[in-house]
């Protein structure tokens, strides 16, 4: 049985051929961050005959699933990300779209300690910074 077999059995979703087509997509450009039309477009330029509803409806399934993360970025259209269990902040550049990843302890710190400070317990957050090059 294929890595992505397992895994959507894992996840809890049948293992169909446009589900394992779009997650091994995702799977081979792990550090993406790509919008329902780019997997759409990587299916096409593959010679693969899957629809962009279905893509959609795929990726809405394997984020309920919690295969994959959702984010909307700058303009509000949605990007997907493989989810790695780990967590990260985000930074956009604005001139080209490119995202970058990265972590910050220091960063992590403060926030739990603001959260406190106002009287609540963090329990999940995102951080987007928006960036242009100097």
């Amino acid at each position: 049985m294929s890595e992505q077999n397992m895994e959507l059995r894992k996840a809890g979703l049948k293992v169909t051929l446009p589900r394992v087509k779009i997650l091994s997509i995702l799977e081979s450009n792990p550090e993406a961050h790509m919008s329902a039309e780019d997997v759409y477009r990587s299916l096409i330029d593959a010679g693969e005959d899957v629809g962009l509803a279905t893509v959609y409806r795929v990726l809405t399934q394997f984020e309920s699933a919690g295969l994959v993360e959702r984010h909307n970025f700058d303009g509000g259209h949605s990007v997907f990300e493989l989810a790695r269990g780990e967590h990260h902040d985000h930074m956009v550049n604005v001139e080209d779209g490119t995202v970058i990843e990265f972590s910050n302890e220091q960063i992590e710190r403060l926030q739990h300690e603001i959260a406190e400070q106002h009287g609540f317990d963090l329990v999940d957050h995102s951080l987007v910074l928006y960036v242009r090059k100097k």
